[in-house]
């Protein structure tokens, strides 16, 4: 697929057929999000493989609000970095996520990002349990390590409108 058209095909996806994502699409989809730059090389993103739909549906919980479409997801990828690697690790698990939608794209997958780091359970409650202490509560995320965000995939089941065209004029400017 040429590169624009892969851009301009990664739409956020919340729906998902439950067909399994093949073992082979797998890994080529991490061989793929490993390959993103990070700060000074320090490689410091970690990916954890969640195939299991009793521990989709339990970090489909991690949040009140904009993770509950994790349920219907066959694979889930918690995005994770070494926080003893630097203080760039929330950065380097951004670009790694986001190889990781790209590559899906590419596979023919659909896929969203659901924000961890920072996020409480309850909305209500900022201050309360956060979702990252929940997902350590029975997910094996390796110590040293945070997560940054989960990204579902699977086969689409939803059509996305198109995108509308962006403003470039209120967004870019030059010198």
């Amino acid at each position: 697929m040429e590169f624009y058209e892969l851009l301009r095909r990664r739409r956020s996806i919340r729906k998902y057929e439950p067909r399994p994502v093949p073992a082979e699409v797998v890994d080529r989809l991490l061989q793929a999000t490993l390959t993103a730059p990070s700060s000074r090389n320090t490689r410091s993103t970690h990916l954890l493989v969640v195939d299991r739909p009793d521990l989709i549906e339990r970090m489909a919980a991690m949040r009140d609000y904009g993770s509950a479409f994790l349920k219907g997801a066959p694979l889930a990828i918690l995005v994770l970095g070494d926080t003893t690697a630097g203080d760039l690790w929330q950065v380097n698990c951004a670009i790694s996520a986001t190889l990781l939608q790209l590559a899906c794209v590419e596979e023919g997958l659909g896929s969203c990002w659901v924000h961890v780091d920072g996020r409480p359970r309850l909305k209500a409650e900022p201050a309360g349990e956060q979702a990252a202490d929940y997902l350590r509560s029975f997910l094996p995320i390796p110590a040293g390590c945070a997560p940054l965000c989960a990204v579902a995939v699977g086969y689409s089941d939803f059509h996305p409108a198109e995108l509308p065209p962006f403003d470039a004029e209120t967004h870019v400017h030059r010198l």
